[in-house]
């Protein structure tokens, strides 16, 4: 049994570590994003959730080819199930992302470190969501 952990323990180490890699190239989408969107002229926050809206697009993208693999839907009603599930994850996350922004730029703080701040938080609440929610492995029937 000790054995078995030991391999669970390990097996969440490694999707951890793919989870972040995933986050860290939708994290790149989305500030990219944000930071045009700031020399464009929109407010902190809209610039925010508008850039954070693309990177759950690449998240997903990502997360479901090569994050949680085993764990993703084939198709049909479970596919869509999942698809919104990881949507209202993503929702969570935004406004976290959006809050942490709007609160800290109505502070007169840079909104780019603003931005930076609210990566921490988002991640973490995200990825509790995804790994126990969104993506959990339902048991095979006995």
């Amino acid at each position: 049994m000790t054995t078995l952990v030991a391999q669970l323990a390990m097996l969440r180490q490694v999707l951890l570590v793919r989870y972040l890699g995933a986050s860290i190239i939708a994290l790149g989408c989305d500030f990219a994003c944000f930071l045009v969107l700031l020399e464009l002229g929109l407010i902190p926050a809209s610039a925010s959730a508008l850039a954070y809206a693309l990177g759950i697009a690449v998240h997903w993208f990502v997360s479901s080819r090569k994050v949680f693999v085993g764990s993703v839907a084939s198709h049909g009603p479970a596919r869509t199930r999942q698809k919104t599930l990881f949507a209202g994850s993503a929702l969570v996350g935004l406004a976290v992302t959006t809050g942490v922004v709007a609160a800290a730029s109505s502070l007169g703080l840079d909104p780019r470190l603003a931005k930076l701040a609210a990566v921490g938080a988002s991640f973490t609440v995200t990825w509790l969501l995804r790994d126990s929610v969104v993506f959990r492995k339902t048991p095979a029937p006995q």
